[in-house]
Parts: C-alpha cells; structure tokens; sequence
C-alpha cells in the first residue's frame, strides 16, 4: 500500500495514466492532484510531511547513505508473488506498469526490508544474491519450514558469522538471512 511518501511516483503513475487517456496535465497539477488526495491544500505542504518524514544527516554537508534497495530480475509475476508474498511473508508496496500489457516494477517489504522485483530485461540479471542481516532466524525458518512450500525446503546452517537460512527465487536470485554473532 502506497503512502504519502510515495506521492511523486504518484504523481508520475496519474500523469501516464491520464495521458494514455488522452488528457494532458503538467507534472505540478499531478502533484497538486496527489496532495488534494491526501487531504493537504498544495504541494508544498504535502512536500514538507515528506521531507520531515525522511532521515536526514546531522550536518549539510555530512555525507549520508541509505541501505540499498536490491533490484531482482523476474519473469512470472504469479512465480514470484507465490515465492515471495506467501511463502517469505513480504508484502507488495506498489506496483508500476508503463501502459497495458507491460513488464511489472513493484517495490516488495517485509520488517522494514525494501526489495524491487522486475520484469524489465535490462534492470537486473538473474543469479544475483542479496545478503540481510536480521534477527529472529530460527522462528523466520521454523516459519519457512511450516508452510511447506514445495520448491524450497531451506536449512538453517552455521557459517563463521552467525546462522543463515539461504533462499533461491524461482528465477535463480538468491537471499542469505543471516543472524549475526558476536564473537568476544
């Protein structure tokens, strides 16, 4: 579900759609269109909720980086949210589609982790691996274990820097969740 966070893609996502019908809106009025949605006057007021929502550094100049957003290849919406919303309990956060019968770009999360998911040939190959710090694995695996999904059936398994449960998508991309350990 998109929030107030997500409203330049709105913004964006309302321009095309009324564009493929036809009705031509300056990208400003789309956003005065979302801020209205929301119940806020104007833009500008709309604009300072999300700044204020979002991190900032300590300084001006400080410089700051974000987590990345892992980017993974798919080529079966059905596949991937049968993997990835029923079996690993993420949920879709939004979708986006250039125009009918395009590929899908969709931002999935699950714990305050953000992935996106796309059917675009050119925003990410197959076979890539993303590695996640996390606590909690061993109820996330019994989790995993109990929905008996039948393409994957994965261990839990001690390497050198904590317990990991190792996942493969149906499309080669891989996710190790990792419970870290302290070693004194």
């Amino acid at each position: 579900m998109r929030d107030f966070r997500d409203a330049k893609l709105m913004a964006k996502n309302l321009r095309e759609a009324l564009a493929f019908r036809k009705i031509d809106v300056t990208h400003s009025h789309a956003l005065e269109l979302i801020s209205a949605a929301f119940g806020y006057d104007e833009w500008n007021v709309l604009a300072a909720k999300i700044a204020a929502a979002e991190p900032q550094p300590e300084k001006s100049d400080e410089i700051w980086i974000q987590p990345p957003i892992p980017i993974f290849r798919i080529f079966s919406v059905d596949k991937a949210m049968e993997f990835y919303c029923d079996f690993l309990g993420f949920k879709v956060d939004w979708e986006h589609r250039f125009g009918e019968n395009f590929p899908l770009y969709c931002q999935i999360s699950r714990s305050g982790m953000l992935m996106h998911l796309s059917e675009h040939a050119g925003d990410a190959s197959p076979g890539a691996k993303a590695f996640v710090p996390m606590r909690g694995i061993r109820a996330f695996h019994a989790e995993l274990i109990g929905k008996d999904y039948r393409y994957m059936k994965p261990g839990l398994e001690q390497a050198d820097w904590g317990l990991e449960v190792t996942v493969t998508d149906p499309f080669s991309n891989r996710i190790a969740f990792c419970e870290r350990e302290i070693k004194g």
